[in-house]
């Protein structure tokens, strides 16, 4: 078994824009597995027969969704400065997914994708009107606790008295802005789709929808946080090089 003791653990925050929005998150992988491989970062692999780069990232964008503050954990066999190893990830990452932010975190800390259980996200919905309506069906959704919903041919549930943490529904030029709080756990995270979804289909807007066709979405998450037992939040970087 290879020594691991003299590995770092960088921490790095990339955006997800323009039409790279539009890629899966296996293609994501994909394509900063690449880049890492082109960038000439010393990256460690693990044991395996496939020999992986060691890489962690934070949950699943859905297709299509837009991000300001992705990230992944990257483990190092050399610790870089982490401005220079920064440097090197940008220069050979597409600028859709490009990295703007890096610095080392403790090994110790648990899988990325866990860790991080708190998100926020600016929902643009066009083709619907009233900001009260639209507001008072989340509130009975939230009422209700359990949302149930398809994945592909799969029922799935979700409590959203636990993963809807606050929304705000205001108008504006191109229909309503929807800000949500979500959080997830071992039971998954919620999807602003599938919220939205649910909120067209109550009885409070289901006439809306009828008349002038299901309304569209522009999705963006716009922060991510680990919500620890007190409550308080913790940013994924609490101190980086390349931005705040």
């Amino acid at each position: 078994m290879a020594d691991t003791s003299n590995q770092s653990r960088l921490r790095v925050r990339y955006r997800k824009d323009g039409r790279l929005a539009y890629l899966g998150h296996l293609e994501v992988l994909g394509t900063i597995n690449r880049s890492i491989r082109r960038s000439g970062v010393p990256f460690a692999v693990g044991n395996g027969f496939a020999r992986r780069i060691r890489l962690q990232f934070s949950q699943a964008l859905p297709v299509g969704a837009s991000s300001t503050g992705e990230y992944y954990d990257l483990m190092v066999t050399e610790h870089l400065d982490p401005a220079r190893a920064l440097q090197m990830l940008r220069a050979a990452t597409p600028r859709g997914l490009a990295p703007d932010a890096a610095t080392y975190v403790s090994r110790r800390l648990p899988a990325l994708e866990a860790w991080v259980n708190r998100a926020d996200w600016d929902v643009t919905v066009r083709g619907l009107r009233s900001a009260r309506a639209l507001d008072a069906a989340l509130g009975e959704l939230r009422e209700k606790g359990e949302l149930h919903y398809m994945r592909g041919e799969k029922p799935k549930s979700i409590d959203l008295g636990r993963a809807l943490v606050s929304w705000d529904v205001t108008p504006c030029e191109e229909g309503l802005r929807v800000l949500l709080a979500t959080r997830s756990s071992n039971d998954g995270a919620l999807r602003p789709q599938v919220l939205l979804d649910a909120a067209f289909s109550t009885e409070r807007l289901a006439a809306d929808v009828a008349l002038s066709g299901r309304p569209t979405l522009s999705v963006c998450r716009v922060g991510q946080w680990h919500e620890g037992e007190d409550g308080n939040l913790v940013e994924p970087l609490p101190s980086a090089v390349g931005g705040a």
